[in-house]
């Protein structure tokens, strides 16, 4: 089902939605994890789901697949906890060293950590306006195209790309970076 516009009678159907679910749940989880840590990821995923099922009706597969607008309902929960993920990325930032479990965005923090990044980064993050911060996220985090991002948020693709790059030149100078690559 993956990538698939998924009609409305089919969301409706108890075995599609459960396919839904298990598809994009462990995304949509690792998304929020990363924004606001695995205490409340559970529940804001589900919750995520929850008001898929519910709202089900304003999804409009000619507007894009099921995956983005799953992202926009997420992100629009994320910012519900917008003080908790900055707070998130500020204790990051002062956090040492110390194992993490295995998943893919806690490898990215363990190599961020080993270069002696993490501080500055988690701070970066933390500065960033939440329309840069979300898109910069959904990029690099659930790796959304811009055309999934602009769904997902609905923005125009110009506006995702716009902000994209300005995020992206404030992390690097935050960093330290002044190349593009």
């Amino acid at each position: 089902m993956k990538g698939v516009r998924v009609a409305e009678p089919v969301v409706r159907s108890p075995d599609a939605f459960a396919a839904l679910y298990d598809e994009h749940f462990p995304s949509i989880y690792n998304y929020v994890a990363s924004r606001l840590g695995r205490d409340v990821a559970d529940d804001v995923a589900a919750d995520t789901f929850v008001i898929a099922l519910r709202k089900h009706g304003g999804y409009d597969p000619e507007r894009g697949a099921v995956r983005p607008w799953l992202f926009g309902i997420a992100t629009r929960l994320v910012a519900q906890h917008r003080r908790q993920e900055t707070r998130r990325y500020r204790a990051l930032a002062k956090v040492g060293r110390e194992e993490i479990t295995d998943s893919h965005e806690n490898r990215v923090i363990n190599w961020v950590r080993a270069e002696g990044l993490q501080p500055r980064l988690a701070t970066a993050l933390a500065a960033l306006p939440r329309g840069q911060r979300d898109v910069l996220l959904l990029s690099a985090v659930s790796e959304l195209s811009h055309e999934e991002i602009a769904q997902a948020l609905g923005i125009s693709y110009g506006t995702v790309g716009s902000r994209l790059s300005r995020a992206r030149k404030k992390v690097r100078s935050a960093l330290g970076e002044d190349n593009d690559e």
